[in-house]
């Protein structure tokens, strides 16, 4: 099978990030990275250009950084507090899922990828609980969520 070498002008995922230079089959780099405008043809000329394409790659991603860790500041002065219902036995009906956290944060101005919510289950005891939100490989925010049952029958 023929490979070519590309030299990727934004960020592909699966692939790889600005000014990498990675290996990937050649119908994919002739018919499709490189006609999109995603990709240059990695040949002498154009990996003299890595350079600047690095430096910019760089740049954006400091930048990135400091966005993200503003908006961890923010996700980290919520504290969101939900009311599930609660039948016999203080057994909760509903629970807080990732969705209700990513809605709640939207109301408060916050706009992240609702996967960035590392929420492995569904809330459905009351109290305090920590969740993690993944805003950046380097940033992450803790969002402390208090959930109370309704009826009062279990409490925090």
């Amino acid at each position: 099978m023929a490979n070519a070498q590309v030299i990727l002008k934004e960020k592909i995922t699966g692939l790889g990030a600005e000014a990498d230079v990675v290996k990937v089959r050649a119908g994919y780099a002739r018919n499709f990275l490189i006609p999109q405008g995603k990709a240059y043809e990695a040949n002498r000329s154009n990996l003299r250009h890595v350079e600047a394409l690095k430096t910019g790659r760089a740049r954006r991603e400091a930048e990135e950084v400091l966005v993200f860790q503003d908006i961890a500041l923010k996700i980290g002065k919520l504290k969101p507090k939900f009311t599930l219902s609660t039948g016999q036995g203080g057994k909760a009906f509903g629970s807080v899922t990732r969705m209700d956290l990513h809605k709640h944060l939207e109301e408060n101005g916050i706009v992240i990828d609702r996967h960035a919510i590392e929420l492995e289950k569904p809330v459905k005891k009351s109290g305090k609980t920590e969740v993690v939100v993944r805003l950046h490989a380097q940033v992450s925010a803790t969002l402390t969520i208090s959930v109370d049952a309704g009826d009062g029958e279990a409490g925090d």
